[in-house]
């Protein structure tokens, strides 16, 4: 079925978290009205900030945990889950074109850019990119420089390096 992302809406709603172990640090899984709002790598730069976490409550999205324990041990693929999305209009557009990018692959900024047709927007689109609240699941790790290297990353490079490896992006 795959990801089914959506705008967030302006009414204010309750959010709630739960904290996961993961191969590349704690995770904080945010919920919004049943779908994930946020997941956030701990230390990450630009991330939702704790505090607009909610309630700790490590029983909300079972299935994302599950699938996220499928994808570190490199059973899963695709994503199959809600996703609300809080951000601009143009970072929602970019966030899209992400979850678009697939497993085991990578893009570039510029790629990005012309996906949404915005083909000089390069820097923005970067800029977009190291906000996204739902890292993993739109994958902004799969995001490299024009160069071929690997660029900044919000949970760290060598958390970049790790996911593109274990998804055979990297060899």
């Amino acid at each position: 079925m795959g990801l089914r992302l959506s705008p967030a809406s302006s009414a204010s709603t309750t959010r709630r978290h739960a904290l996961v172990e993961s191969p590349i640090g704690p995770l904080a899984l945010v919920e919004e009205d049943g779908a994930l709002a946020a997941l956030s790598v701990e230390g990450a730069r630009q991330g939702p900030v704790p505090d607009s976490f909610g309630a700790r409550d490590d029983d909300v999205l079972p299935h994302v945990r599950e699938q996220l324990d499928a994808y570190f041990a490199g059973r899963l693929q695709e994503f199959d889950a809600d996703v609300v999305l809080h951000g601009t209009p143009f970072q929602v557009r970019v966030w899209n074109a992400l979850a678009q990018v697939p497993y085991g692959t990578t893009g570039t900024y510029g790629q990005l850019a012309r996906t949404i047709g915005a083909p000089r927007a390069a820097q923005a689109v970067g800029a977009a990119n190291g906000r996204n609240p739902v890292s993993l699941l739109v994958p902004c790790h799969r995001i490299i420089g024009a160069n071929g290297r690997l660029t900044g990353y919000a949970g760290g490079m060598a958390r970049k390096e790790y996911l593109l490896r274990l998804e055979g992006a990297l060899l």
